[in-house]
C-alpha cells in the first residue's frame, strides 16, 4: 500500500497514490454512504478531490472497484470496438488516478485487442499498478504493449489447460486457473491476486469483464461515467441476466461527481 496525498499547487490538485495517514484527514469525516464531509477553509477543488478519492483510500484489505465510460444511450464502443474516446479528459484523468490508487488493474482480452492499452498512471504521479489480463484461451499475440514494455508487472490469467508448460507470454507472467461454467472464475482471480499481496483491484473494462464481476457479487463499487454522446448502436456497457421485474434490478446507493462535461455515478455495493 502507498500513501494518499493531495498536492496543492496553485489551481492544481492531484491524487498521488493509495492509503492516507490519519494526520492528512483530520478535517474530513465519512458519512454513511462513504461520502466525505469537509470542514475548515479548504479550496473547493481540493474538497472535490477529497470527496471522491478519500473513501476509496480508506478501505484496507480486499476492495474492488469497476469503471465504465458510456454514452447517453448506454454504449461503451461502436460495433467494431472503437472506444477512443467515449468520455472526456476529466474521466481519462480520473482513470489514471484510480490506477495509481489500486494494487492491480484488471481488463479483459477484448480491451487489449481493441485498444492496445498501456494501463499505467501516466497523467498523475504515483506507482503503476500490477496489470492483469483475463483471457481463457491465451490466443492474444505477444506484441501488445503491456506484454512487452515492462512498465509494470503484468499477469495473464488463463485456463490452466492452455499453458502447456509455458510460464511467460511476452514479458507477462502466465497464471493458470481451472475452468468453470462462466469460463474463468472472477472470484478465483481476485483470490489469487490477494494471495500475491494485491488485495485492491480496479476493474477497468471492458463491459463483459465488468459485468461478470458485478454478476458474481465481486464489486464493492461500480463507477459509470456518462458522456453527452449518442452513438445509436454498438457495444453495451452492462449486461446481466434478465430480470422479470424492475423490483429485481439493482438499485444501489450512489455518489455523483461532475468530471468536466461528463457525470460519474458511483454505485456502492460493499461486496
Amino acid at each position: 500500500m502507498h500513501d494518499c496525498v493531495i498536492v496543492c499547487s496553485g489551481a492544481t490538485f492531484d491524487v498521488i497514490s493509495a492509503r492516507s495517514h490519519a494526520g492528512d484527514i483530520e478535517t474530513f469525516a465519512l458519512d454513511g454512504c462513504g461520502g466525505v464531509g469537509v470542514a475548515g477553509d479548504v479550496p473547493a477543488a481540493a474538497a472535490s478531490v477529497f470527496r471522491l478519492y478519500l473513501p476509496l483510500c480508506l478501505h484496507a484489505g480486499k476492495f474492488a472497484v469497476g469503471h465504465l465510460g458510456q454514452s447517453l444511450d448506454g454504449r461503451i464502443a461502436t460495433s467494431n470496438g472503437a472506444s477512443k474516446y467515449v468520455t472526456g479528459p476529466g474521466d481519462i484523468l480520473h482513470i489514471h488516478r484510480m490506477r495509481a490508487l489500486f494494487d492491480a488493474i484488471i481488463v479483459g482480452a477484448g480491451t487489449v485487442a481493441h485498444d492496445d492499452p498501456r494501463l499505467t498512471a501516466r497523467l498523475c504521479e504515483g506507482d503503476n499498478p500490477v496489470r492483469v489480463v483475463i483471457y481463457i484461451e491465451r490466443t492474444l499475440h505477444e506484441n501488445f504493449q503491456l506484454f512487452q514494455d515492462e512498465a509494470a508487472p503484468t499477469l495473464l490469467f488463463c485456463a490452466a489447460d492452455t499453458m502447456n508448460g509455458a510460464t511467460r507470454h511476452g514479458a507477462a507472467e502466465l497464471v493458470g486457473i481451472g475452468r468453470c461454467a462462466e469460463g474463468l472464475s472472477v472470484r478465483a482471480v481476485r483470490g489469487a491476486l490477494s494471495a500475491r499481496g494485491y488485495p485492491r483491484h480496479f476493474i477497468e473494462g471492458g463491459g463483459i469483464t465488468v459485468s461478470r464481476f458485478l454478476a458474481a457479487g465481486c464489486l464493492d463499487r461500480l463507477q459509470v461515467t456518462v458522456s453527452p454522446l449518442i452513438i445509436g448502436s454498438g457495444r453495451p456497457a452492462i449486461t446481466l441476466p434478465e430480470v422479470a421485474s424492475l423490483a429485481d434490478g439493482l438499485r444501489p446507493k450512489t455518489r455523483r461527481f461532475d468530471l468536466g462535461d461528463d457525470v460519474m455515478f458511483e454505485c456502492i455495493f460493499d461486496a
